[in-house]
């Protein structure tokens, strides 16, 4: 695997190749050194963490400045992005269940896999901590002990990649989520985003698993409290993968490409670690050289 520094280098220099190839891609009237390049668009699915936090609306602005091309951004869960670049509906994702991630690329539906960013998951719940799951030593232990008190939990039950991550850590605790409608009903599956689904646990004072972003975004908005985090289990990368163009001969390559060498370029990893909500930190860079501060 290449370094951090070349791997940086070798974007860089791709997205300007492809800017420069981009026809007519000329400055605008006025426009300083912006690049007109009128009706060039792309197409991203990425996750509503991602999205809904306010980091997009960060970033990308830079981007169609630079580069005349406008990013059409659409907001799902992981299983949804993936699907949506199968069926050629979009030309790139950023998203995160490094599982779904590799069967995604092996079936040749994505090519230059880049890891870009994490944060972790965390497990929320009330206050008063009915199940007794602070100081479990694991995420998997405290929804052992979630199950055994039958105490409620949301679950996102939309395939994304919080929802994998939480039936992975069912798993590991070697306990099979009750279906729709078991008695007593303590596992609701939600079939929403992560805010909806942190709002309906927060007014049925249940338990939840969440990106620690999504949940510090709405923290002000909620009762529930982080009662377990730190697992080195939890960790939560984002990785961007372009469609590639010999799958579906109308994928924006050459677009994609160029998003990617922004949001690898040194200025774009400092920003993603410099922004904040309410003072929190939401994302970590993972291509400078000072990154490495995985949960």
């Amino acid at each position: 695997m290449r370094n951090a520094c070349s791997a940086m280098s070798w974007f860089a220099a791709l997205a300007a190749l492809v800017v420069m190839a981009g026809a007519g891609c000329r400055p605008a009237p006025g426009a300083g050194e912006g690049c007109a390049c009128a009706g060039r668009t792309m197409r991203l699915a990425t996750t509503t963490s991602v999205d809904h936090t306010g980091l997009l609306a960060d970033l990308l602005p830079d981007f169609r400045a630079r580069t005349g091309i406008e990013v059409q951004v659409l907001a799902v869960g992981t299983g949804q992005a993936l699907k949506l670049a199968e069926n050629g509906d979009v030309d790139a994702v950023l998203v995160h269940d490094p599982e779904a991630e590799a069967a995604f690329l092996a079936a040749g539906f994505g090519v230059h896999p880049q890891r870009l960013m994490h944060n972790d998951f965390v497990v929320v719940g009330p206050a008063a901590d009915p199940a007794g799951v602070r100081g479990a030593a694991t995420a998997a232990e405290a929804f052992g002990r979630i199950a055994a008190r039958a105490a409620p939990f949301v679950s996102r039950g939309d395939r994304s990649g919080t929802h994998m991550a939480e039936l992975r850590l069912w798993k590991v605790a070697g306990i099979e989520p009750p279906a729709a409608g078991a008695e007593p009903p303590w596992y609701v599956e939600a079939g929403q985003g992560q805010a909806p689904t942190l709002r309906i646990a927060d007014e049925k004072g249940a338990y939840a698993l969440t990106d620690r972003a999504t949940y510090l975004f709405l923290q002000d908005q909620l009762a529930l409290r982080v009662v377990v985090e730190g697992d080195p289990g939890l960790l939560n990368v984002y990785s961007f993968m372009a469609v590639p163009p010999t799958r579906f001969a109308h994928a924006k390559h050459g677009e994609a490409m160029a998003l990617l060498g922004h949001l690898a370029s040194p200025d774009c990893q400092r920003r993603i670690g410099a922004f904040r909500v309410k003072g929190a930190q939401l994302f970590h860079p993972d291509l400078l050289p000072a990154a490495g501060d995985a949960r």
